[in-house]
């Protein structure tokens, strides 16, 4: 999958940082990681499987594979769970992933530049399934970055399936260590902020990677501004770790602006509800999903009393 990744990325402007992208990412696959064997049969499995052309068909990505052994597809696939990002169909076999990535992407497309013929990076990748919908979108190039390695696996797994797959590639890299070199016409950042400690170091990471004019993508968990400028959760937020804090979206602009953002529009801000985020079988043992982090008595709060998931997204420009 590297190889395949260096010979488009020559191919692009990001050659110039094609080589050292790949020895990162070759480091970071030979971590001595259990799970690694076993993700890896999956994979080999899968490969058995028949070839299809992808397309988007709302809400899946959608695999045109020939139906074969549709049971023993899914067996494979379940040894990747969980899957968080998606959904997919692969044939007639619908992956429902824990997200309804379609209805985010809805929110975002109308309000983006054009990615036709753009070098793009896709921050917290996950699996790809947003990095797949940026290269069909037209880009030359969507580089998605994420340093989890399962969901790297999901990505391979999902692309060996594709006959003459777009021009998407999913890389067990984090934002720092993408060389700081102004080279991306359009940078995502979806989900990803809200994990930062430092959230204006991260907002500078991807001001220093985009080309000047570029456009930055930054969807994240925001609160209203009843609740003040910002929150920061003394422990977990809808039982999730790492929530480092929830800004109003008037914060959240001026932040923009600290790190020299120009043109800031706020495209949209959408609470997050069950129809969305909701548990599947294709999450694996831990069957809790966004359903079971709100407080059962009032949906407009977490199990912990805190506002709701509500997300915001914002479009600038370097």
């Amino acid at each position: 999958m590297i190889n395949n990744f260096t010979k488009q990325c020559q191919q692009s402007k990001l050659s110039i940082i094609c080589e050292q992208l790949a020895d990162i990412s070759k480091d970071a696959f030979s971590v001595n990681n259990g799970n690694i064997p076993k993700w890896e049969a999956a994979i080999d499995d899968i490969k058995k499987y028949s070839k299809g052309k992808v397309d988007y068909q709302v809400p899946y990505l959608h695999i045109h594979t020939k139906d074969g052994d549709t049971d023993t597809l899914q067996q494979s696939l379940k040894l990747l769970m969980p899957w968080r990002k998606g959904p997919y169909q692969i044939g007639s076999l619908q992956l429902d992933s824990e997200w309804r990535g379609d209805m985010k992407w809805d929110r975002v497309l109308p309000h983006i530049q054009s990615l036709k013929g753009k070098s793009v990076l896709d921050v917290g990748s996950g699996n790809g399934y947003f990095t797949y919908l940026m290269a069909l979108a037209g880009a030359k190039i969507a580089l998605g970055i994420e340093p989890f390695l399962l969901f790297n696996y999901q990505f391979q797994a999902l692309r060996t399936l594709m006959d003459n797959p777009p021009n998407a590639f999913v890389l067990p890299l984090k934002l720092e260590q993408i060389p700081t070199e102004p080279l991306f016409d359009t940078v995502f950042s979806m989900g990803v902020l809200y994990h930062q400690k430092d959230h204006l170091l991260h907002l500078q990471q991807l001001k220093n990677v985009l080309t000047n004019g570029g456009e930055l993508i930054l969807e994240t968990l925001i609160i209203d501004a009843k609740y003040g400028e910002q929150i920061i959760p003394k422990d977990r937020y809808a039982r999730m770790r790492n929530v480092w804090c929830l800004p109003s979206t008037d914060t959240l602009h001026g932040w923009l602006e600290s790190a020299g953002f120009q043109d800031i529009k706020l495209a949209d801000v959408t609470q997050t509800t069950p129809k969305e985020q909701r548990a599947t079988h294709w999450i694996g043992d831990n069957t809790q999903s966004l359903a079971d982090f709100l407080d059962p008595n009032d949906s407009n709060l977490t199990i912990e009393g805190l506002p709701a998931p509500k997300r915001a997204i914002f479009i600038c420009q370097k």
